[in-house]
């Protein structure tokens, strides 16, 4: 016999400059005294009787002397001239005084705005020159004293009208791709339930507490149901009438609704099997299944699927939409919902993701799989079941919805399935790819498997399913199970706890891990589970599983601490087992699904 491989203990948890004003600079004194001199000699110097060709007017009209009527008109033009705009400081230079003063004739010339006549011309016709310059311009200061005395235009005020109530909003009109469940299932359920998990409500019903339920028992509270999810500690469930029922632990907002409740609590673990209280003291806004708030949700919106992490919902639309709710963990603690929401009290939609065939879920991460076959993940990423490595400065990267990346050998996606730190995908060929923690072999990958916070980070075909045409496949927290289209049961991953089912018998050298006490401890290898035939679905809780028949039986397997497997017992199943009594033994069971410390499973009506 070969040595046996040693094994190596697996982790049981996933580890400007300032600015200088320029100024003009002022004319030296002296040159401004000599220029106002030179002026005054001049103007009072006896007038010539010839001029210069085009004297400047201020001198002119200082020396010159005319008719008392061309003075007047002279006046007025002066008066009903317009002012010019002022030029722009310049930076002023000292020049020789007659230049600076035949400069300030120029000057006063072109402000009066008279155009001069030459030496000899006829004095009556200058005169009526300018006094019909003086009228012309007086007319125009007229018009424009008129015009801006003229009142502004009145304002015209605006009506503010009463705000109206935000109608529902209505989602844009968006073809359906997914189809709506239809098939009515009667939900029996199982397991501890003391966190309101299994939906009886608070209260003794028929003398029968709501909790620590040994066996199927049939969910009073729950009608018309077609489609269920099983969360860590909480379930969501559609009905044929469109609506979306929660219940179990609300802490972090799984449940999509306010279950604040005034009521006292005491532990209902501490109390006596003969305890007569028929209130367990339980929350029963959390323990009764209650329809979720749809407020921020269209009106038009129809659900077809759910799915539940440890602690958030999510849920699909006819139309591809995806609505969540509730939040993520990392190891850390809480991760938050999205980018910027740590809690998401109630239905959102998420934005990033259109065209939505199917959702699965894991402890804390979702994939998404779209109409064109691509593949989204988001949530926690810790352990690689993102497929992508996420930088720790940004750990709420992992928050956004992402495409994994194309499959390897240009498969197609068909179906999607996580367990609680790992994914899976069937293809269109029945092939199946996987990425995530793998530290207890639970994608049926020997690599890294037996070390701590082994993982594989990119899918990757798994070659040792490649004998098998698998149709079903599901992941607990450390193993997994697959049904194929022969019927077989297919197993692997953590052994311990019993939960791939196997007899002692299929663990070989070659197919496991044995601890240093010798015994087998990792199933490296994904095995038939034998004396079981026909299985069409399988389901897996933290460390049980189920498995589902053509027939409609339903088998168990795996830990049993809280009755989780319906056994009646708290002993591990070694083995899958048919769960029967009177509850469900002549009933044809078509769903099977759980969670840490409970179970549900769903037949078909007993009319049908």
């Amino acid at each position: 016999m070969p040595p046996k491989r040693a094994a190596a203990a697996a982790a049981d948890t996933a580890t400007a400059p300032k600015r200088t004003k320029t100024t003009a600079a002022a004319a030296p004194k002296k040159a401004a005294a000599a220029t106002k001199t030179e002026a005054t000699k001049k103007a009072a110097a006896p007038a010539k009787k010839e001029t210069k060709k085009e004297a400047p007017a201020k001198k002119t009209a200082a020396t010159k002397k005319e008719a008392p009527a061309k003075k007047a008109a002279a006046t007025t033009k002066k008066a009903a001239a317009p002012k010019k705009a002022a030029a722009p400081t310049k930076k002023k230079t000292t020049k020789p005084a007659e230049e600076s003063d035949k400069e300030n004739e120029v000057d006063a010339s072109k402000t009066n705005g008279v155009k001069r006549k030459r030496d000899g011309e006829d004095e009556e016709a200058a005169a009526a020159d300018v006094a019909g310059d003086a009228q012309t311009n007086g007319e125009r200061g007229t018009k424009r004293a008129k015009t801006d005395e003229a009142e502004p235009l009145p304002v015209k005020k605006r009506k503010v009208a009463a705000p109206k109530p935000a109608p529902k909003r209505v989602a844009r009109e968006l073809k359906p791709i997914n189809e709506v469940p239809a098939q009515v299932m009667d939900i029996f359920v199982f397991g501890e339930g003391t966190a309101g998990e299994l939906g009886l409500g608070s209260v003794r019903v028929d003398g029968k507490k709501p909790i620590d339920v040994k066996r199927p028992r049939l969910n009073h509270n729950l009608k018309n149901i077609v489609q269920v999810a099983c969360g860590g500690m909480h379930v969501a469930a559609l009905t044929k009438d469109n609506k979306i029922l929660t219940w179990g632990v609300n802490d972090q907002g799984a449940l999509g609704r306010d279950t604040n409740w005034d009521g006292g609590l005491r532990n209902v673990e501490d109390e006596d099997e003969s305890d007569d209280e028929d209130d367990t003291g339980m929350n029963p806004k959390e323990s009764t299944p209650a329809e979720v708030d749809t407020s921020d949700v269209p009106e038009n919106a129809t659900w077809v699927q759910v799915v539940a992490s440890d602690s958030a919902t999510f849920a699909l639309t006819t139309t591809g939409q995806v609505y969540g709710w509730g939040t993520f963990r990392s190891n850390e603690g809480i991760l938050g919902f999205s980018k910027q929401v740590m809690v998401q009290r109630t239905p959102t939609h998420v934005p990033e993701l259109s065209k939505i065939k199917q959702l699965a879920a894991g402890l804390n991460h979702v994939l998404a799989l779209d109409e064109k076959n691509k593949i989204y993940a988001w949530g926690a990423g810790q352990q690689a079941q993102l497929a992508r490595r996420l930088l720790e400065r940004d750990d709420h990267a992992a928050l956004y919805p992402t495409g994994i990346g194309s499959l390897p050998g240009r498969a197609k996606a068909d179906k999607i399935a996580c367990g609680s730190y790992h994914s899976f995908v069937i293809d269109t060929k029945a092939r199946v790819i996987g990425w995530g923690l793998n530290n207890y072999a639970e994608l049926g990958v020997e690599d890294e498997a037996g070390q701590d916070g082994g993982f594989v980070m990119r899918p990757q075909l798994i070659k040792a399913l490649e004998p098998y045409e698998v149709t079903g496949i599901a992941g607990g927290e450390h193993h997994s199970l697959a049904c194929t289209a022969k019927g077989e049961l297919l197993t692997w991953g953590r052994i311990d706890g019993h939960q791939v089912g196997q007899p002692s018998g299929s663990f070989s050298e070659d197919n496991t891990i044995w601890d240093e006490r010798n015994k087998p401890r990792i199933l490296l290898v994904p095995t038939v589970v034998p004396d079981i035939k026909d299985v069409v679905h399988v389901a897996a809780g933290t460390d049980h599983s189920f498995a589902i028949t053509k027939s409609g039986e339903v088998y168990s397997w795996g830990f049993s601490a809280n009755y989780q497997t319906g056994q009646g017992t708290t002993d591990d199943i070694e083995a899958p087992t048919r769960i029967e009594n009177s509850a469900i033994r002549d009933r044809k069971i078509v769903f099977a699904g759980a969670g840490g410390q409970y179970s549900i499973v769903g037949a078909l009506p007993e009319e049908e």
